[in-house]
């Protein structure tokens, strides 16, 4: 369904965050996101100049390396393009969330992690959508039937406890605990009348 129609505008900016996924050789998984901004106008920076319409303000990335239970095993960072000088000072930091887990409280962990002076605005972003495109990349019996075929030995028992509450769980209208979907999909966590019988 499209947007109605808008008021009269001009368009000043753009920001476009690509995310993708991947299974790794080694049977890992590689998350990562690319956030870049730019304007429709020249702007004027102290250090790089005058920034001509379309030349990226912000371009950069991060790359996390999970295990099959969302554990960061690596990280790595890039800044192609930033406004200020001192921007990639901070990208060291980063490293931080190697040993977390993404599930239940991870937009917290990141918050007191990098949170303010300890990391970049940006960067700190795209961990959100980092998370969800792990559950994506990983979740589908497509992929997971795919790293038990590359990978047998690591993802014999890779197979989600259906007891273990959804990462999805709560995180929307769709996905609340008393929701059609969750009562088809993980009937166990549904919480809404007319509940069904396991068994």
């Amino acid at each position: 369904m499209p947007f109605p129609p808008p008021a009269p505008r001009t368009h000043l900016h753009n920001r476009a965050i690509d995310c993708q996924g991947y299974l790794r050789d080694d049977g890992m998984w590689d998350i990562e996101a690319r956030i870049v901004d730019t304007k429709t106008y020249v702007i004027e920076n102290r250090w790089r100049g005058d920034l001509e319409p379309g030349v990226p303000i912000h371009n950069m990335g991060l790359r996390l390396t999970l295990d099959h239970n969302f554990t960061v095993h690596a990280v790595a960072t890039t800044m192609d393009d930033q406004p200020h000088q001192i921007c990639h000072h901070v990208l060291d930091n980063f490293q931080r969330l190697i040993g977390l887990r993404i599930g239940p409280g991870w937009n917290r962990k990141v918050k007191e992690l990098l949170g303010g002076i300890d990391g970049c605005t940006h960067l700190v972003e795209l961990l959100g959508p980092i998370a969800t495109v792990a559950f994506q990349t990983t979740s589908s019996a497509v992929a997971r039937e795919i790293a038990r075929k590359a990978h047998p030995a690591l993802y014999a028992d890779a197979e989600p406890d259906p007891a273990q509450k959804p990462f999805v769980l709560n995180g929307c209208y769709t996905w609340r605990s008393d929701s059609p979907a969750v009562q088809e999909v993980y009937p166990l966590h549904f919480t809404g009348g007319d509940k069904k019988e396991a068994g």
